[in-house]
């Protein structure tokens, strides 16, 4: 009997390798595969397609009796939460084995690449834009015009890099990726090389993930070959929040202060060592195999108005099923969180929801009907961000969660421009009079009016992104910070 259990970092932590080593013990072949998305049933047992979890040591025995019916979830790929998934870049999650060549050639590997190939350049960057494809790492900028104005640039050099600075609280795609698909990201690396006429990428991953930089280090030495003469490099972050924003993450690629640059010049046109740099997210590059090997309409058929294809949404916090859930554009908030995600864990009512890391915008159950759309979420104020929700139930503060807002700024500031290294201070001493109950309604207005400063004179998100979790917490939660709803909505 072949078993199957995941070699993630989360089911690692949740005991998969004391779990595998149970059955290797019992003399059953054990195979460490990627992780299906599913981590509220971590350690999850897949034995011919049925899955059990989640699963300790103590169950192995009653599993393989066949005594373990409280555990069993049916077949797997039939279970609700990923049957009533859209998966285009995480189709082979929980299937193949990370660093196996074999599987991923068995499962349509490559044939991306090899479409470009055949394509040309200029043909791809074509596709890539008829795509719709947008940036998946926050910002939602075309892929497709971002190629274009590096393919176009002149130099003797030009680069590919990759960001998986996934620094974003409740978020997890990024890493799931490069620890079970790490041939993917491979793959659009080496179509975007090809496609802009850079013959070198960097992948630069955060050191808060070993297991990640780890595959992605065996992984480009396994696929080399294949994806020459373009070469790749994983470099390994220090630590920085603000080193997901492009323009620090260059700096510290270049061995220099990891701080923003004040623009222009773009990447795009002066980037890595001064030359014309493509700067992509990993969801936004791990999608580009699917739009060579299917076509630019097959990507562009899902999703709704300028949202085209899927996105990789991570729920996470005070949720039942948390969990990686790949869908369309277009599903609402409300049935993520209500429907897909279960509520909350604790069986308390939803209160609020984060979107898109420390720095997305707080909602309300009122906006649960708002669509996952880029335009709609910035219609009421908020930010998709790289796809993360994080739920709370009706114990949160709100209060202080703006106020971690500003904390979090403060402790990651880059220290370049003063909106951000002040104003975030500033801004956190305020709010500590307001929670303390000192004149609220006059320091409130101080809040809205640094908010002001830092949203448009910051150098970067982290500062220009700060006010919408601290607004969007005033705004939709006034009980929190003493004012009356009237009086907040005047």
């Amino acid at each position: 009997m072949q078993v199957r259990i995941s070699d993630d970092a989360l089911a690692l932590a949740c005991g998969a390798d004391a779990v595998a080593q149970a059955f290797a013990d019992r003399g059953h072949a054990v195979v460490r595969t990627s992780s299906w998305g599913m981590h509220w049933l971590e350690p999850l047992v897949d034995i011919d397609g049925v899955g059990y979890g989640p699963v300790g040591v103590g169950d192995v025995a009653a599993i393989l009796a066949g005594e373990a019916e409280a555990l069993c979830i049916g077949r797997i790929a039939e279970h609700p939460f990923l049957a009533a998934q859209t998966r285009l870049t995480f189709a082979r999650a929980g299937r193949t084995r990370p660093l196996s060549l074999e599987d991923y050639a068995a499962t349509g590997g490559w044939a991306g690449l090899e479409r470009a190939r055949a394509m040309g350049a200029e043909a791809v960057v074509a596709e890539v834009t008829a795509s719709g494809l947008r940036g998946r790492g926050g910002a939602g900028f075309p892929a497709g015009i971002k190629w274009s104005t590096v393919a176009r640039a002149a130099a003797p050099h030009k680069y590919i890099v990759c960001n998986a600075d996934e620094g974003d609280s409740g978020s997890f795609a990024d890493r799931m990726v490069m620890e079970g698909d790490p041939f993917l990201l491979i793959e659009g690396m080496a179509i975007a090389g090809l496609a802009v006429g850079a013959d070198k990428g960097f992948v630069y991953i955060r050191s808060e993930y070993p297991h990640a930089i780890a595959k992605m280090q065996a992984a480009v030495r396994l696929a080399a070959a294949i994806v020459a003469p373009f070469e790749i490099e994983v470099r390994v972050g220090a630590g920085a929040y603000v080193c997901g924003e492009e323009t620090s993450l260059l700096n510290s690629l270049e061995g220099k202060r990891g701080e923003v640059r004040a623009k222009p010049p773009l990447p795009a046109h002066m980037g890595l060592f001064g030359c014309p740099t493509v700067i992509n997210n990993v969801l936004t590059l791990v999608a580009v195999p699917y739009v060579l090997a299917q076509g630019a309409q097959a990507y562009a058929d899902y999703g709704m108005g300028r949202s085209r294809g899927t996105m990789p949404v991570q729920l996470a916090g005070n949720v039942k099923h948390g969990g990686l859930f790949e869908t369309a554009f277009g599903i609402t908030l409300g049935e993520l969180v209500e429907r897909i995600g279960g509520g909350t864990d604790s069986g308390r009512p939803v209160r609020a929801v984060q979107v898109g890391g420390p720095l997305g915008a707080y909602f309300p159950p009122a906006l649960f009907d708002t669509p996952f759309d880029y335009e709609a979420f910035a219609a009421v104020d908020g930010l998709i961000g790289h796809g993360g929700i994080t739920v709370f139930d009706d114990r949160v503060d709100m209060a202080k969660q703006a106020r971690f807002a500003f904390e979090f700024c403060a402790a990651e500031s880059c220290g370049k421009c003063t909106p951000c290294r002040i104003g975030s201070v500033r801004g956190r001493e305020t709010l500590d009079k307001v929670i303390a109950g000192d004149a609220p309604d006059a320091n409130l207005a101080l809040i809205a009016d640094l908010c002001e400063t830092m949203k448009f004179g910051s150098l970067c998100a982290l500062g220009g992104f700060t006010p919408y979790p601290v607004l969007s917490a005033i705004n939709h939660f006034p009980e929190d910070f003493g004012l009356r709803l009237a009086e907040a909505t005047a």
